[in-house]
């Protein structure tokens, strides 16, 4: 079974911001994270589909061979508050998407 991630990165020389998602590229989590690094992007949020809740990110189908863009900005994204299920989580913003990266951070 193949590995889904997302991961929330800022790029401080090009000040953009990125959701990106990886399903089968990588084997592990830290391979993707170690990737965006070696390309100038700070890691701000990681995690697997056991992790993370897709709010208005749905996950992809598969794609072994690719990084998959979910959104994008320029600047810092942005911690909201998100209503799921009844709870109200924490979450991130990029652009004009929003997930919740870890379903443990309840407001």
């Amino acid at each position: 079974m193949a590995n889904y991630f997302r991961i929330t990165a800022y790029h401080p020389e090009e000040d953009l911001s990125i959701i990106m998602d990886s399903y089968g590229l990588f084997e592990k989590l830290w391979q993707f994270s170690a990737d965006l690094i070696q390309k100038g992007f700070k890691i701000l949020e990681v995690g697997n589909d056991t992790k993370f809740i897709e709010g208005q990110i749905p996950k992809t189908d598969f794609e072994p061979d690719k990084y998959i863009l979910r959104s994008y900005q320029k600047g810092q994204p942005t911690n909201v508050g998100y209503h799921h299920a009844g709870i109200n989580y924490v979450a991130i913003k990029v652009g004009d998407k929003v997930y919740i990266p870890d379903n443990t951070k309840i407001l």
